[in-house]
């Protein structure tokens, strides 16, 4: 049973249809303007129409406000909107109510105690996203997307109400071994299949599909 990937932070056409075309359960773009892989809203409406009906389309977004939010909708439309900022369980239950869209709520994992507190989301969202903790002492970290990963081992043997994403560093290299030590069926990519922050590698994307699809 192959591993679902989804492959983030996308901002051309190219690799929009190779993440299509090798099997992509999922795209990402990302509507946070300091991350290096930022899009406008309008341009990312493009890219959206590319993947229509093929993958889901998933919109990344950090602590937005609801105006933002139909902002975004309006130019790019979306299939599950991922929440990567301090959302609490009350706020991911409200945007999931007024925007009428399956809701991932990202969340930051170092120990055991960070994952008890991701189960206060398992009645208010519609999937958990488990990502690395930003390096230590970097102030200008990102909220994702910053190569570093977490103890995989953490999530081995968990049961969760809702299904979860595995993230945090994630390549074509170490995918086999996260899966294993996780049991993640579900990974998310974006660094890692990078050759410097923001710019995408092909045959980076095809390698990372390839190995999720023989999981």
């Amino acid at each position: 049973m192959a591993v679902d990937a989804k492959i983030c932070g996308l901002t051309t056409p190219e690799a929009v249809a190779t993440a299509i075309e090798h099997g992509a359960s999922h795209i990402g773009l990302v509507f946070f303007a300091k991350s290096p892989r930022n899009i406008a809203p309008q341009a990312a409406g493009k890219l959206s129409s590319l993947a229509t009906g093929k993958v889901i389309r998933t919109g990344l977004i950090v602590d937005e406000s609801d105006e933002r939010i139909a902002a975004i909708l309006a130019a790019c439309p979306l299939d599950l909107l991922q929440l990567h900022g301090q959302e609490t369980p009350e706020r991911v239950a409200d945007i999931r109510r007024r925007f009428g869209l399956p809701v991932m709520k990202a969340l930051q994992i170092g120990t055991a105690a960070d994952l008890a507190r991701a189960r206060s989301y398992e009645t208010t969202a519609d999937r958990l996203l488990f990502d690395a903790k930003p390096p230590a002492g970097k102030t200008d970290a990102l909220p994702g997307g910053n190569a570093v990963s977490f103890d995989w081992s953490l999530l081995a043997g968990q049961d969760f109400q809702i299904p979860w994403m595995l993230a945090g560093g994630l390549t074509a290299d170490n995918l086999a071994g996260a899966v294993r030590a996780s049991g993640a069926r579900a990974a998310d990519t974006s660094s890692g299949v990078e050759d410097r922050p923001g710019l995408k590698n092909l045959q980076k994307i095809k390698d990372f599909l390839r190995i999720a699809g023989e999981l």
